[in-house]
């Protein structure tokens, strides 16, 4: 049987996405320079969120891009059929800010980090996330964190966002 027990509301959603936006006005020497990269599926919509929060809260307008890095996992076996990401806009010296729902082992960033520097040099990638449950496989981490939600290898997260899912609600999973 499988429990499934919300841990963030909307609200609380909300208000992590608006902390992690003021935290990057915070951190960022320049903004003209900033530059969001949500990675696919719900990274995207939390990357277009903070770039509304920084239009609202600073009046700053930041360039939101959309990266699938299906080509770049290593669980994959690479064929001419998938298609190497684009972005609509140029990385070079810009501070990339990759935006993501869940950081749980790091193999997801990785591959997204790979995909960025096939798209150019960034002065900087910094890391988003909504959720980071722990569990790395890599040395990776994230710089901006809207909520740690330990967990067990057990324990599944479910992001659940207005844009796909008609919701906006973090679900923890268990099985029992």
């Amino acid at each position: 049987m499988l429990i499934e027990k919300e841990i963030v509301d909307e609200e609380t959603m909300k208000r992590a996405l608006t902390r992690i936006t003021y935290e990057i006005i915070e951190r960022s020497k320049s903004m003209e320079d900033v530059v969001l990269v949500g990675i696919k599926t719900r990274g995207i919509p939390i990357a277009k969120r903070i770039a509304e929060r920084f239009r609202l809260l600073e009046g700053i307008e930041v360039p939101v891009g959309e990266l699938d890095i299906t080509y770049y996992r290593d669980d994959i076996v690479k064929t001419d059929k998938i298609v190497k990401p684009q972005l609509k806009f140029s990385i070079e010296n810009k501070q990339v800010i990759l935006v993501d729902d869940v950081l749980y082992t790091g193999r997801t960033i990785r591959a997204a980090m790979d995909a960025m520097m096939d798209l150019g040099r960034p002065l900087s990638i910094s890391l988003a996330v909504l959720i980071d449950r722990g569990h790395r496989e890599l040395p990776i981490r994230a710089d901006f964190i809207g909520k740690n939600i330990p967990t067990s290898k057990e324990e599944s997260i479910k992001v659940q966002m207005k844009e796909s899912d008609g919701i906006d609600r973090v679900c923890i999973l268990k099985h029992e």
